[in-house]
């Protein structure tokens, strides 16, 4: 009995030794087969992505400039209109009323001047001549400059008239699209409560977003340093003139793009970052005031960059690392530092350098450090832009797969 159970043990051993003189099992198998990339310094470009709400590039509210009752909307709401288009209208009837009396008056005052006017040209060669008095020429000369003032003040009064009446009709003071009527017909229209709606012009539109005090620390240090290029110079008012694209809340890109126009001098307090600005032609008005989107800020590019597709980078309890693979062909563990996102890559500002090789699929077959592979070169952008496939399973050990499940 203890023949037979120390029989296996010795096989056991012997397997081991065997091991041991460097014939493992399964030495006949091939290195796995991975691809990788060889690293390159080219310019790349980089987004940066950020929280934004849209808001009308114009946005004003009409209101009555004077009293009255408030007769008919005449506009529909939520509609489109053109500067100068009637919107509201009031009981025109009491000031087209002062209207009519202002120019009965304007008519008195009007006669009273010229009869001024005659009676001070009748005076003038009798005063000459000295045949009146000094003073009836005085008081015919002061009674022509009243007349002439009181014509002034009435025809003033008429002008006034009629403003009001023009009052009357309530016009659009910008081109927009309109609000709800915040009144409605037959009601009385104060100079205290004289709000009527409101008009957004929204083509183009404006994107308000922030930029945290971080990131504006981190991109003008890049910027000052040459590590990063703009697609144009910094503008006046502190834009940095990036191309702006919108991602909407649906996932979808918005077709038309815009550009960067306002970096502020200060921090928010309220936000802790940059107020910035971008603006975006909204032709079809299909932008509508108070969206929030995802603005992209796009045609900056980082100068000579390594950069390393986004499956190749693993995360472990020591941070991010990819594999790279030595020139014996094995697999050699490189901690990295990351620095943005450009196009299905990750920048990599250390651990990394040109000419290197680094592991992108084959990780199910090649995992441990150390590890003999047969690398497989394919293009960085093409890795970058395209799925990896499910790793293919060597003949060999499917082979003894087999075997072991017989």
């Amino acid at each position: 009995m203890v023949l037979a159970l120390a029989l296996p043990i010795l096989g056991l051993t012997a397997c081991n030794k065997q091991g041991a003189s460097g014939a493992p099992a399964g030495a006949g198998m091939p290195p796995p087969e991975v691809n990788v990339v060889t690293l390159q310094g080219r310019d790349l470009p980089v987004d940066f992505e950020f929280v934004g709400q849209t808001a009308g590039i114009r946005e004003t509210e009409v209101r009555a400039r004077i009293s009255g009752i408030l007769e008919q909307r005449v506009y529909e709401e939520g509609a489109k209109v053109k500067a100068g288009q009637v919107l509201f209208q009031i009981d025109p009837g009491s000031y087209q009323t002062q209207l009519a009396s202002a120019e009965a008056a304007l008519g008195v005052s009007e006669a009273k001047l010229n009869q001024a006017k005659r009676e001070y040209a009748r005076l003038t060669p009798l005063a000459n001549e000295k045949a009146i008095s000094q003073r009836e020429y005085d008081d015919a000369k002061s009674a022509l400059e009243m007349a002439e003032a009181s014509y002034k003040q009435v025809r003033a009064q008429v002008n006034e008239a009629k403003l009001n009446l023009s009052y009357t009709k309530v016009v659009a003071p910008i081109s927009g699209v309109t609000g709800v009527a915040v009144k409605p017909n037959g009601s009385l229209v104060t100079p205290a409560d004289s709000l009527l709606t409101t008009i957004v012009q929204t083509d183009p539109i404006y994107v308000n977003f922030s930029v945290s005090e971080a990131d504006y620390l981190k991109l003008n240090a890049d910027l000052n340093n040459g590590k990063l290029h703009l697609p144009g110079k910094r503008a006046s008012n502190g834009g940095l003139d990036f191309n702006v694209k919108l991602k909407m809340a649906n996932g979808e890109v918005f077709p038309t793009a815009g550009k960067m126009n306002f970096l502020s001098e200060k921090v928010n307090t309220t936000t802790g970052g940059f107020d910035a600005r971008a603006q975006i032609a909204n032709p079809d008005g299909a932008l509508r005031p108070g969206q929030f989107v995802r603005v992209m800020l796009q045609g900056a590019t980082r100068q000579a960059a390594i950069a390393v597709p986004q499956r190749a980078v693993i995360d472990s309890p020591m941070g991010k690392m990819v594999f790279g693979v030595s020139p014996d062909n094995k697999l050699v563990p490189r901690p990295v530092e990351l620095d943005g996102w450009s196009r299905g890559e990750w920048i990599v500002t250390k651990g990394l350098q040109a000419g290197e090789r680094v592991l992108v699929d084959g990780f199910i077959k090649a995992h441990d450090p150390g590890m003999t592979v047969k690398p497989v070169a394919i293009d960085a952008k093409t890795a970058a832009s395209t799925t990896p496939a499910a790793p293919a399973v060597p003949a060999a050990s499917a082979s003894a797969s087999a075997k072991g499940a017989h």
